[in-house]
């Protein structure tokens, strides 16, 4: 039986959805977000996925999509902000424990950019040029941004108060 290309797409659909959920999640740090961002990505991935398919990398175009929507200016103009509070009806991913919230929010804190290149690297275990690959900037720039936003998250992690506010 040969499958045409929209039943091929809904096939990867279910089996891949999940993984590019969590992955919205590490990106933007809030589930509200990554459904968004994983909806706009599959979006895109159906209108390419001829192409896509031949080149047997769907979830790599799906993922560096991802990537370079969360760091788009359509994304930078958004100004909702939304609660940790899961939505009222059942959700299957876990969301981050008590422990895990406090460096979800020092990453929240951080530039888009800067946040995409940590994600890339330590959650995706990219490498610099991949990384410049993914987000189309410069090699120098990558290191750049992975520079600043590791800087600032040693001085949020030596300094909590600075991101909570609760000492004076």
């Amino acid at each position: 039986m040969v499958l045409d290309d929209e039943e091929l797409f809904v096939r990867f659909v279910a089996e891949r959805a999940d993984a590019l959920l969590r992955y919205g999640y590490v990106l933007t740090g809030n589930p509200h977000d990554a459904a968004d961002l994983t909806q706009e990505a599959l979006v895109r991935l159906h209108r390419a996925w001829p192409r896509v398919r031949r080149k047997e990398q769907p979830e790599s175009y799906a993922r560096m999509t991802m990537a370079r929507l969360h760091v788009s200016t359509w994304r930078r103009r958004r100004r909702e902000v939304l609660a940790w509070d899961p939505p009222d009806a059942e959700h299957l991913d876990p969301l981050p424990s008590e422990a895990e919230r406090g460096m979800w929010q020092m990453l929240a804190g951080l530039p888009r950019k800067q946040r995409a290149v940590l994600v890339l690297r330590y959650y995706e275990d990219l490498t610099d040029v991949e990384i410049a690959r993914v987000l189309g900037v410069s090699h120098g720039t990558v290191r750049s941004h992975a520079s600043l936003a590791l800087a600032r998250l040693r001085t949020t992690i030596a300094h909590p108060t600075a991101v909570d506010g609760s000492a004076q």
